[in-house]
């Protein structure tokens, strides 16, 4: 086992399987809906997230996770003898990373590295993968850091939202865009640039969104015989298969890891959400 141990908040999408297998742990963030608050992925279940949210005329809330708890955990972990690999989705989507960073100046700052992704979902989950499976092979805490800066603006976000009212609720699209587009049956294919969701393309209707964003993941990541690609999806598992078919068959990577999209990312993006994520 590790000397190293990695955590992660739950803004990073990581499949089950993985943190059973690396022994990660998952940090919630809260997610509110009115007077009722939950702990991502602890209270609440994704499938149960996106019941209440389907039925919410509101959209709830995300609440970043506090130095208090990040200390919490730190100080158990390095009383067991490890060092501690903190990993965040963006910084610039949640004040997560600052807590993490308050935490780990409080405490044996020289055995905390906490890293910042700059990523979302899976996109995030990425770093962790990467980051898991060099401390298992024996790897330094400073040579997985170093690694990871590396990697840092090269992960891949292609997504699409099943419709823009999630984004438009949340103040992350301009409503009379948003509207026009509904109207127009246009899909949005999204992205993620220096931390933040930004447009990459658009098709009419559904049909097409699939086979675009294969076409956006040929121009942009090239080869993939020697990549990870990460599927992650929101309560849409048909179109998920439809994805990962056209992923292999397309792609050929050497990995594909399928996730789900958990409640705090899923907030604000909806359900219906299809998403790859790759290191270019």
């Amino acid at each position: 086992m590790s000397d190293i141990q990695i955590i992660i908040d739950s803004m990073v999408d990581m499949p089950k399987d993985i943190l059973n297998k690396f022994n990660i742990i998952v940090m919630p963030l809260t997610i509110i809906f009115g007077d009722e608050e939950y702990k991502d992925g602890v209270d609440l279940t994704s499938a149960q997230f996106y019941e209440k949210l389907s039925q919410s005329k509101e959209l709830p809330k995300t609440s970043q996770i506090s130095p208090g708890a990040f200390i919490e955990i730190f100080e158990k972990i390095l009383d067991e003898g490890k060092e501690i690999l903190c990993i965040n989705g963006s910084s610039r989507a949640s004040g997560t990373f600052q807590s993490a960073v308050v935490a780990k100046n409080s405490l044996e700052g020289n055995k905390i590295e906490v890293f910042d992704t700059m990523a979302l979902s899976f996109g995030a989950g990425i770093f962790a993968y990467e980051a898991a499976k060099m401390a298992a092979a024996g790897k330094k805490l400073g040579e997985i850091v170093e690694y990871l800066n590396v990697m840092k603006g090269r992960v891949d976000h292609i997504f699409t939202v099943d419709t823009l009212e999630f984004l438009k609720k949340g103040g992350r699209l301009n409503p009379m865009k948003a509207t026009i587009a509904t109207m127009l049956n246009i899909k949005p294919i999204l992205t993620v640039v220096d931390g933040l969701v930004e447009p990459l393309d658009k098709v009419r209707g559904s049909k097409k969104v699939i086979g675009k964003m294969i076409e956006l993941a040929k121009e942009r990541g090239e080869t993939f015989e020697d990549k990870v690609v990460g599927i992650s999806h929101a309560v849409c598992e048909d179109m998920l298969n439809l994805l990962k078919e056209q992923v292999t068959k397309e792609l050929g990577p050497k990995e594909i890891i399928i996730t789900e999209i958990g409640c705090t990312i899923g907030t604000h993006a909806g359900p219906g959400t299809l998403a790859i994520f790759y290191a270019m």
